[in-house]
């Protein structure tokens, strides 16, 4: 029976193993939601809240914000579930109490662990059988659980295997991408020919074992350059974007910056990842105006990476600077541009950060279904879902290395 009058002490200790468990280590914004509920059903216990009052109370929204327009509380709380179901069939296994929040509802119940969904597995033969992590430990479990485990595992083997003979066969014939992916992505979804997808690999002098710098043109060779090297963030930029290709059942192909060419440019869809600071041939070709990459030359920070606000509006500042480079990373700025390509009839996507990691948040930003149905309610988009020519400048928070929150600071759009 779920115990949704009272949040009692293990109660309130389960959800703290929840928010310090490392399922959940790096999702600062589902932690949020959930501490939120938690409090919730300790104030009014049984009550499920309003889309409308999660995300003006939890996520920041306005109070303008529609339910119907945004999916965003639908998602997280979609996320969280899925976090809860994963954590109990780990590290979870052996909590006494298990925490749910169950579908078509924002009200947290928490239900003793014989009476949570392990129980089922059970032997009905055995009176006041113990729970399947103590009998686990007793005569033939582990053979059980192994051979549970080894048959789980080569299912998901051969469905793996499957997928990746026939990417398109997992997502099912009659399955359709999230009208937002659609949308966004139809001008390089469309036609007969693949994007390119340009990532950037910086210039970089010396060798990884005696230690890596910059390219220097004032003092170096270019004959010593070692250019062999990408952030991770590209990296996972390219896995992304990959990702939503195959939702549409297109492919991609992957070029790096040092081997693209003006001929490249003329004659294809194109979407750069990393920055002009790295991803040089960015400067070569049709580029941002409103927002760009430069260095100051004086000032406090004197030569750190910023994005320069060519027109600032009210309240927008000149300069948008992520953390300083000499402390830990914990903000970045970065930029998603469409602008029209060398030939108008060809598009160039931009997708850069100040560093690797903001640009691996601007990927996310445009692959995710949640934050591209807010892009794309502040953009130009015609009766036929074409889009027009933008830039936007992201404001990303970091924790140990990883984007955990994106949010619009900054648009131009084309008129």
């Amino acid at each position: 029976m779920a115990v949704t009058g009272h949040v009692t002490d293990d109660a309130e200790l389960g959800i703290e193993r929840l928010i310090n468990s490392h399922t959940l280590h790096g999702s600062e914004s589902l932690c949020k939601l959930l501490r939120y509920l938690a409090e919730q059903a300790a104030k009014h216990p049984g009550v499920s809240l309003k889309e409308y009052q999660i995300a003006t109370e939890v996520f920041g929204r306005p109070a303008d914000f529609a339910p119907h327009l945004d999916s965003l509380v639908r998602v997280q709380a979609g996320r969280l579930r899925s976090k809860l179901a994963e954590y109990y069939s780990s590290e979870g296994a052996d909590d006494p109490i298990v925490v749910e929040l169950p579908k078509g509802t924002y009200a947290l119940s928490f239900h003793p662990a014989a009476a949570s969904t392990k129980a089922v597995a059970r032997d009905p033969r055995e009176p006041g059988a113990e729970g399947p992590a103590r009998r686990a430990r007793q005569g033939s479990g582990p053979t059980i659980a192994l051979s549970i485990l080894l048959a789980a595992s080569i299912a998901v083997i051969l469905v793996l295997l499957a997928s990746r003979s026939a990417p398109n066969a997992a997502l099912g014939a009659a399955a359709n991408p999230p009208a937002a992916l659609r949308v966004f992505w139809q001008r390089f979804a469309a036609g007969p020919d693949s994007p390119w997808v340009i990532f950037s690999n910086g210039a970089f002098v010396g060798r990884p074992e005696t230690g890596l710098r910059y390219f220097n043109p004032a003092r170096d060779s270019r004959e010593v350059i070692l250019d062999h090297y990408t952030g991770v963030g590209e990296v996972l930029a390219v896995y992304d974007l990959d990702r939503v290709f195959s939702q549409l059942h297109r492919a991609i192909r992957v070029k790096r910056g040092s081997l693209f060419t003006l001929d490249d440019a003329e004659n294809n869809n194109l979407i750069f990842v990393g920055s002009p600071e790295e991803n040089l041939s960015l400067r070569d070709i049709p580029n941002t105006r409103e927002f760009v990459f430069n260095r100051p030359a004086s000032g406090p920070r004197k030569g750190d990476l910023a994005i320069v606000n060519v027109h600032p509006q009210a309240d927008e500042p000149k300069l948008f600077f992520g953390s300083p480079s000499r402390a830990p990373l914990t903000e970045d700025y970065a930029l998603v541009s469409l602008v029209p390509g060398m030939n108008p009839a060809r598009s160039v996507l931009i997708l850069a950060g100040t560093t690797t990691i903001g640009t691996q948040a601007a990927a996310e930003y445009v692959c995710r279904e949640d934050s591209l149905k807010r892009l794309l309610l502040r953009l130009s988009v015609s009766d036929t879902g074409e889009m027009t020519p933008f830039e936007a400048v992201l404001h990303v928070k970091v924790v140990r290395g990883v984007p955990v929150g994106t949010e619009l600071v900054a648009l131009r759009k084309d008129s």
